[in-house]
């Protein structure tokens, strides 16, 4: 059958008004990626899938939240929409109305912002404005202006953005037949973990799919469930978890109590390292996306987790291409040399 996107296949399960019209790039429908070397290398005991959301429209998860709020948006007839972003929310948003043919505004943290992710909101015809301020205080303005004029909020607020979302929990049911044993993901605003239970729970309530363990796993210097308070200055490699007042924080702890899971945190080392073995696997993720799978190696390493026979799913949420930079930085230039077949051999032959 053709694929025309998460709101042709799974509309019938959403809770969306009636006016909702469709908005699509064909998003959803990502890979669930086998890595049994990466599974073995972690100590083995367990099956591990990656669902790579970065194959999205937009280069992450954004896109299954945005083609529901757009959609929705543009049913009832808004001409503009607006989000505060770290990037990706900010690329999707615009893309998404740049589609509906409706006027998008982001705001951003001065300075904060991956420029693959920045490129992108403004390529799609966004008004981009930098804040002198964390992401949480440009969410502030955002909630604030479209309190004053009729300008729809995208953010993960939106409770349509979660409905969108969590078709992805389905996918993977879909998939492998039942929920697996353990999600992993990442946590910044804390709207994917919420959604990705809210779908697990649907399915099971529908199909008997079973219910997994969620591991959420912010940024060390972004870390505010873990540590019980919200972070004035959160800092990380992770730019798209770098929030330290996650709007669907409580959500997120719920979730993972309910799921009888945990949120940890890990640290930027664990996390780039991470993204490192991920690309020579060949799947190149953003630095946030690698932190569910980095958190799910430490706890395994600390004994916290012992894998006997499960099925783990860790959702990667972004395209490595949202931070190039990281890698650029990080990695040495490539090796000059003269035109010449004896360079060339002596240069891929040494030992």
């Amino acid at each position: 059958m053709p694929y025309f996107g998460v709101l042709h296949r799974y509309r019938h399960l959403l809770d969306i008004p009636a006016h909702t019209a469709q908005v699509s790039l064909l998003e959803g429908n990502t890979l669930l990626i086998p890595m049994p070397r990466l599974a073995k290398e972690l100590g083995g005991g367990f099956e591990l899938w990656v669902k790579f959301e970065g194959l999205n429209p937009t280069g992450s998860f954004k896109d299954r939240g945005m083609t529901v709020a757009i959609s929705e948006a543009v049913g009832r007839g808004v001409k503009a929409v607006i989000c505060a972003s770290t990037g990706n929310t900010a690329a999707s948003a615009a893309a998404y109305a740049a589609r509906a043919g409706l006027r998008s505004i982001v705001l951003i943290p001065q300075g904060k912002v991956a420029a693959g992710k920045l490129a992108g909101a403004v390529a799609y015809g966004a008004q981009v404005i930098q804040v002198e301020g964390s992401f949480d205080e440009a969410l502030s303005l955002v909630v604030e202006i479209t309190q004053r004029h009729p300008i729809a909020l995208v953010n993960s607020l939106n409770p349509y953005r979660l409905e969108g979302q969590k078709t992805a929990a389905f996918e993977i049911c879909d998939l492998l037949q039942a929920a697996p044993d353990w999600l992993c993901l990442p946590v910044g605003n804390a709207g994917n973990i919420t959604s990705y239970w809210m779908g697990f729970k649907q399915y099971d309530r529908l199909k008997t799919t079973g219910l997994p363990h969620i591991l959420g796993v912010q940024a060390a210097g972004a870390a505010p469930l873990v540590l019980g308070h919200p972070v004035d200055h959160p800092e990380t490699v992770a730019t798209a978890i770098r929030i330290g007042r996650p709007a669907r924080g409580e959500q997120a702890l719920q979730a993972a109590e309910e799921s009888a899971g945990r949120i940890i945190s890990a640290s930027d080392d664990e996390i780039l390292s991470m993204q490192r073995r991920l690309a020579a696997e060949g799947v190149w993720v953003e630095p946030a996306s690698a932190a569910g799978l980095a958190g799910w190696a430490a706890e395994i390493r600390l004994g916290n987790i012992r894998p006997h026979g499960w099925r783990v799913v860790a959702v990667c949420t972004g395209h490595g291409l949202k931070d190039p930079d990281i890698i650029t930085r990080t990695s040495p230039a490539p090796r000059l040399i003269p035109a010449e077949m004896g360079a060339l051999e002596e240069a891929i032959l040494e030992t």
